[in-house]
């Protein structure tokens, strides 16, 4: 498939053309591989106002036809797999495996968003808690919050802009769309696919525009939530949003705590440890950055880890047996690269990798890697990953905890006693057991609490987010 040479971006429901052209590349070779038009400044304004225009005809958008369009857009997504899939491989440099599986995400989320799009529910409650209360009855329903804006980043350009999307659509709030201007094509397919079906005018718009042009998404006080995932500029755009609801998704540097009774299952504690580590060449805010392992098994899995790390295949990440691709620009390589020489100089050991040639960054394992070191205390979010022995599990959990960040934690474990001592003291918005950090169900509740975040996404979570409690009281006459 050859990407069209020119994508429109979407006002108020429809396709439209620019002057103003922005080139995507293709991540591996560095050409331009297609063009995307570009909105100025009136047309964020337009778009603002075509939302607040469609507020009350989303709002009055019963849930089955929502469910409709959301059911719509999942058979037309399966059916333009291969499309999406190499759009996704191209535009992110994501390995065409890793983008097959994204483009199954995004199926699934929006099918669960169709599922929970009927199932928006209120409740009744007993109000008669004295006698002077005889008569009276209680009642709430979920209403949808009005205009929402999103601003999505480079790394999961689909199923990112979908856990945005679906939920807007099931709860029936209007939005406006900033994708990330170095990966816009999958945002831009949604909204093609959007436009087939019965929205609204002006249910949606999708400005691929920079960010020194997105502060109307972030001040603008006809917007009733900012929805944001991205770096830790979160937390600005947090003080100018006013009085709006936020939510924020900002990343992390997952960690994974390897117990002493996992001898006999190294080989698949290490599949998944080399997955969490480096799949889409680390870019994941849940990547595993961090690995601890008790002294016992330290030296054993230290092995297997290497020897596993040094067959992974880099280059063209259309090759189907490539595992390991670019990261998104070479700014983003030769940063991670200047952290991990920076490491080295202060006493950590490359165990493999540790080379970069343009974006193109080995995967690099390390160990001895000093505390204050940014390879262990930002987030990496490139193919690298650190080890450490541990004693006591106790000293794990403090490992574990001794971050700036609290997204999500992995441990592989046969105790129950230590799975439940990690559910109850990691601080993180989530604890997996017996699987990598990486993990993620695109219904589970996700979000971190720490530099990582507050709120969480998952689509009956985030439909939460995007509607309001309305009470009514009623008076037996």
């Amino acid at each position: 498939m050859v990407l069209k040479k020119t994508y429109p971006y979407y006002l108020a429901s429809q396709p439209k053309t620019s002057k103003v052209m922005l080139d995507v590349l293709d991540k591996y070779s560095g050409k331009v591989a297609t063009r995307v038009a570009v909105p100025d400044a009136k047309v964020t304004e337009k778009a603002i106002a075509a939302a607040v225009k469609a507020t009350k005809p989303m709002r009055d958008f019963k849930p089955w036809a929502r469910q409709a369009v959301l059911q719509h857009c999942a058979r037309r997504f399966e059916e333009r797999r291969d499309e999406l899939a190499e759009a996704l491989c191209i535009e992110a440099g994501k390995p065409i495996k890793d983008a097959a599986g994204e483009v199954t995400r995004l199926v699934e989320t929006f099918r669960i968003a169709a599922e929970e799009s009927v199932r928006i529910n209120g409740e009744t409650f007993n109000m008669e808690l004295a006698s002077r209360l005889d008569g009276y009855h209680g009642y709430t329903r979920r209403v949808p919050l009005g205009p929402v804006s999103f601003i999505t980043p480079f790394n999961f350009p689909l199923n990112l802009v979908a856990h945005k999307v679906a939920p807007a659509i099931a709860a029936g709030c209007p939005f406006v769309l900033k994708p990330s201007e170095k990966t816009p094509i999958g945002a831009l397919i949604i909204g093609e696919i959007l436009t087939e079906t019965d929205l609204p005018k002006g249910a949606f718009s999708i400005l691929p525009i920079d960010g020194k042009h997105a502060a109307p998404l972030v001040e603008d006080e006809r917007f009733h939530l900012l929805s944001f995932t991205g770096g830790q500029i979160g937390w600005d755009l947090k003080a100018r949003a006013g009085r709006k609801k936020v939510t924020l998704e900002l990343g992390g540097n997952a960690a994974c705590i390897v117990d002493a009774d996992q001898a006999s299952k190294l080989d698949h504690v290490v599949q998944r440890l080399i997955f969490g580590a480096f799949y889409q060449s680390g870019q994941s805010c849940i990547g595993v950055q961090r690995i601890y392992a008790h002294a016992d098994i330290y030296d054993a899995l230290k092995r297997k880890l290497v020897a596993a790390t040094k067959k992974l295949k880099a280059g063209d990440p259309k090759d189907k047996n490539v595992f390991l691709g670019p990261m998104i620009d070479e700014a983003a390589a030769e940063r991670l690269h200047g952290w991990i020489l920076d490491a080295k100089k202060a006493g950590g050991k490359i165990l493999c990798g540790g080379k970069r040639n343009g974006n193109m960054l080995d995967a690099t394992l390390m160990e001895n890697v000093p505390n204050d070191a940014k390879a262990n205390r930002e987030e990496a979010f490139g193919p690298f990953a650190l080890l450490a022995p541990f004693k006591k599990f106790d000293e794990a959990i403090a490992q574990v905890n001794n971050s700036d960040y609290g997204l999500q934690a992995g441990i592989f474990t046969d105790s129950l006693a230590h799975a439940m001592q990690a559910w109850d003291q990691l601080e993180q918005g989530g604890v997996v057991v017996n699987d990598i950090p990486s993990f993620r169900v695109d219904n589970m509740p996700y979000g971190g609490i720490k530099l990582s975040g507050l709120g969480r996404e998952g689509i009956r979570y985030a439909i939460e987010d995007m509607t309001e409690i309305r009470l009514m009281v009623m008076r037996e006459s």
